[in-house]
């Protein structure tokens, strides 16, 4: 087991972490509509035409351009109407030369039609039209196949599936589809003295908050959170609540009990279980935050204190969580914006001060380690270096929550 005085760089920490998540092979048939923010996990190939037949993409008439040559406001062409299509019909009319039909925008062209001329370039009196300006063929014309054509690969599995993408399904009469399942990340938080909201506090104890805001983390990226208990302070307890997690999720995330402290016996009982890939990273906060694998599954150790816990978890469990889930990386949104004050790091580590945006300045509101503050007003945060200073005025990029 890495000591906690042995502490590995942030961003080696978080390589270390990608490269031993594995993506999640499972799979499950779901509704359309519940497919939102899923991933594919196969191929849709087109099994029909989009449109499926040629169709007027305006209000107007359907004509053969041909018969339009020459027309202008001084000097229009006059055709005989000869139908009326309305969205949804199928019409069994032919054009000829000299006649034309109404058509409504996304309605079926009638047989020899080749364009659509707009209906404020017309006037029509009884059943004869006046076209005052010539077009060419295929005008405002969506021409069968041509957004999708039968046969071709629409959508490669592994597709994040966004508004459009479903639109891409539902074009092919898809009601359902065959998606990745959400990981299943089991949060548990740490401690005798942790207490569940909602019931009496006794002296000593505290609010769980560490699971709550960890199972807002896996919410947003792509998993399941479920909650198999506080873990207890007694080597049977840890072994048997570990145990019991590991079989109803793919990732363990648990708070507390892995710092140095002599009465801190789960990092003891995480190294017997499997093994600990890294137990300590220079950066501030979280430094006790710890990885391993026990039975090919990802366990994180997340800090106890409240601000360290949640700032670790978007550095590191977002990141992991989404691997697996085969989620894309997530685009970091950043803003630049000048120091209110002049601010000071960590002498040791480096520190990810969270910060909030207060016109065009930058607001550290960092306090402790242990202050859920520090997170709820915050916007953002910035990396200091070791032992670094920003000047007042200066100008930091903030990555926003």
């Amino acid at each position: 087991m890495r000591p906690l005085v042995s502490l590995l760089p942030f961003d080696e920490a978080l390589d270390t972490v990608k490269k031993n998540i594995k993506p999640i092979n499972e799979t499950e048939i779901i509704p359309i509509d519940h497919a939102m923010g899923r991933v594919l996990a196969e191929d849709v190939i087109a099994t029909q035409n989009t449109p499926p037949y040629d169709r007027g993409s305006m209000d107007g008439y359907a004509v053969i351009a041909e018969d339009t040559r020459g027309a202008s406001d001084a000097n229009p062409v006059v055709l005989e109407m000869i139908a009326v299509i309305h969205a949804g019909d199928s019409p069994d009319v032919a054009i000829s030369s000299g006649k034309c039909t109404q058509i409504a925008t996304g309605a079926i062209m009638p047989e020899g039609a080749n364009a659509v001329v707009k209906v404020e370039e017309t006037s029509i009196t009884g059943s004869t039209v006046s076209i005052y300006k010539e077009i060419a063929p295929l005008t405002d014309v969506g021409m069968k196949g041509e957004d999708i054509k039968a046969g071709e690969t629409v959508l490669s599995s592994g597709a994040y599936l966004d508004a459009g993408k479903i639109g891409v399904l539902a074009s092919q009469g898809l009601e359902k589809v065959k998606v990745y399942i959400k990981p299943r990340v089991a949060v548990m938080p740490s401690g005798e003295e942790v207490v569940e909201p909602g019931k009496e506090l006794k002296p000593g104890q505290l609010y769980d908050i560490n699971s709550y805001t960890i199972l807002s983390v896996v919410n947003e990226n792509g998993g399941i959170p479920v909650r198999p208990g506080i873990i207890g302070d007694t080597v049977e307890d840890i072994r048997a609540k570990l145990t019991k997690a590991l079989e109803i999720s793919d990732f363990l995330v648990f708070s507390g009990g892995s710092s140095a402290g002599e009465k801190d016996l789960l990092s003891s009982v995480v190294a017997e279980m499997g093994v600990i890939v890294f137990h300590g990273v220079e950066i501030k906060p979280g430094k006790p935050t710890m990885f391993a694998i026990i039975n090919d599954k990802p366990v994180f150790g997340m800090p106890g204190h409240p601000a360290s816990s949640l700032v670790n978890s978007y550095l590191f469990l977002a990141p992991a969580l989404r691997k697996m889930a085969r989620l894309p990386e997530k685009r970091p949104q950043t803003v630049k914006a000048k120091m209110s004050k002049t601010t000071a790091g960590a002498k040791d580590r480096p520190q990810f001060m969270t910060v909030k945006i207060e016109g065009d300045e930058v607001v550290p509101v960092f306090t402790v380690s242990g202050a859920i503050m520090s997170i709820a007003r915050a916007d953002g945060y910035f990396k200091i270096e070791k032992n670094g200073l920003v000047e007042k005025g200066e100008e930091v990029t903030v990555t926003l929550f």
